[in-house]
């Protein structure tokens, strides 16, 4: 039985989503009610979200902003190079 002072939160999440997430943890030997208390308590932990979010890319969302402007950058330059060795000795001038 739960004690006085446990809330219960509930969750929505597509049944592909939970489906696999389940796989994995009952693999680890966890339910989803720990994975989720643990997640909780890691929040705490850091003060922050405690994990680094990537885009599909594999890229954290600041490196794909820094790619973002690097492509702009580079697409509104006038520098052309014809070999990738005067690229570099240019990119170490700076």
């Amino acid at each position: 039985m739960a004690s006085a002072n446990n809330e219960q939160i509930q969750v929505r999440i597509d049944s592909e989503t939970k489906n696999e997430a389940k796989k994995i943890l009952d693999s680890l030997g966890m339910d989803m009610s720990s994975a989720i208390k643990i997640f909780f308590r890691q929040i705490i932990n850091a003060k922050n979200f405690p994990c680094e979010l990537r885009g599909e890319n594999g890229f954290t969302l600041r490196n794909a902003e820094i790619l973002r402007e690097s492509i702009a950058s580079a697409k509104s330059s006038s520098k052309f190079f014809k070999k990738g060795h005067d690229l570099i000795k240019d990119a170490l001038e700076d």
